[in-house]
């Protein structure tokens, strides 16, 4: 009986450790279950995060596909500018130096001209000179000639 009696002490101690134990496991279960519902909303979230992440991405590629084709628009339009201005440059300086050219052409053209009527003026001046002379001396001849008829009559 005392055997008996200490076994039935033991099972029923058994029993509330198994209540307990029980009481225990389910909490526990609770604390799980609450615990995977926050890893199932975790997840869930990580999902939306990572799904924004993507869409976020794609949303930069694109942009810096289109800052690239921009910037690329932007240096040829940079170089063909700059082509176009080493062009005007080149066709500028071109013309600069004919003009030079031609200056410098109409320069030894006016010096030429000018020695020219220089050499004309002085050429005349002579003329000019030996004709007075030439008259001077046929007014004195005439004036010879006059006196020499006024002597004779």
């Amino acid at each position: 009986q005392e055997e008996k009696k200490q076994l039935t002490l033991k099972v029923e101690e058994l029993e509330r450790k198994l209540e307990t134990t029980s009481a225990q496991n389910i909490e526990f279960l609770q604390v799980i279950a609450k615990r995977e519902e926050s890893i199932h909303q975790c997840q869930l979230r990580l999902e939306e995060k990572t799904r924004e992440c993507s869409s976020l991405a794609r949303q930069l590629e694109m942009a810096i596909d289109d800052a690239k084709k921009q910037v690329e628009q932007t240096r040829e339009r940079a170089i063909s500018r700059e082509r176009a201005a080493q062009s005007k440059l080149l066709d500028l300086e071109t013309q600069l130096s004919r003009t030079k050219a031609e200056l410098n052409q109409l320069r030894r053209n006016k010096e030429d001209a000018q020695r020219r009527y220089e050499s004309r003026l002085q050429d005349l001046k002579d003329r000019l000179e030996q004709s007075e002379s030439t008259n001077r001396s046929m007014q004195n001849y005439v004036q010879f000639l006059k006196s020499s008829y006024d002597n004779v009559f």
